[in-house]
């Protein structure tokens, strides 16, 4: 079981946008994932009349290490980890560690 999935609110807790908070839309493979708003760089590209695709300088997020990012917990408003607990009938579930509390 991830520990962080899509749409987790995460907050960075290193880097240029310490303390920025966003949605994650994609968790890639190599132990990065891309959080709305966060880690934006400016891309330059030229125009591709073929496609319809106008040139210039288009900004976009790229993907962050997962190591620089942790969950929001709604509740104590700071950024937590995350812990998995096994219920009774054997499934699984994430929690906050601070207040052992279900996620989502």
């Amino acid at each position: 079981m991830q520990k962080l999935k899509r749409d987790d609110e995460v907050i960075v807790t290193t880097g240029r946008d310490k303390g920025k908070r966003g949605k994650i839309t994609k968790i890639l493979d190599n132990g990065r994932a891309l959080v709305a708003g966060i880690n934006m760089v400016k891309r330059h590209t030229k125009p591709n009349p073929n496609l319809g695709k106008q040139g210039g300088i288009v900004e976009k997020e790229t993907g962050i290490a997962v190591s620089n990012i942790a969950i929001f917990n709604p509740k104590t408003q700071k950024a937590d980890k995350v812990g998995i607990k096994v219920d009774a009938d054997g499934s699984k579930v994430r929690i906050y560690k601070s207040d052992q509390s279900q996620i989502g």
